[in-house]
């Protein structure tokens, strides 16, 4: 039986689990700003970089800025990695509540 030691330590941290999980529900190609998914989330701008950064390191985002300045564009996405490790964590815990 599956417990909680299956859950991906780095989806696993709340925060972590709402990044992923709003990136999940859009489209595999598209992306969110920086500042709506902070507006999203209710995150302060450094909470939300320390997140992104540990699930950049995982290779679950890619964070890419367009412009410079006051014009720069901050932009989120989930990776095809990111997007197979959110799949097996929500797998994972489906299996918790299933008791398989």
């Amino acid at each position: 039986m599956g417990g909680v030691s299956d859950l991906d330590p780095v989806i696993h941290v709340v925060a972590r689990l709402r990044i992923t999980s709003i990136l999940a529900a859009i489209d595999r190609h598209d992306s969110l700003s920086f500042n709506r998914l902070q507006s999203m989330l209710d995150l302060t701008s450094g909470n939300l970089i320390t997140h992104l950064r540990k699930l950049e390191q995982a290779g679950y985002v890619s964070v890419n800025k367009e412009g410079s300045g006051r014009t720069a564009l901050t932009l989120v996405a989930l990776t095809d990695v990111g997007r197979r490790a959110f799949d097996d964590y929500t797998s994972a815990l489906r299996s918790m509540i299933d008791g398989n």
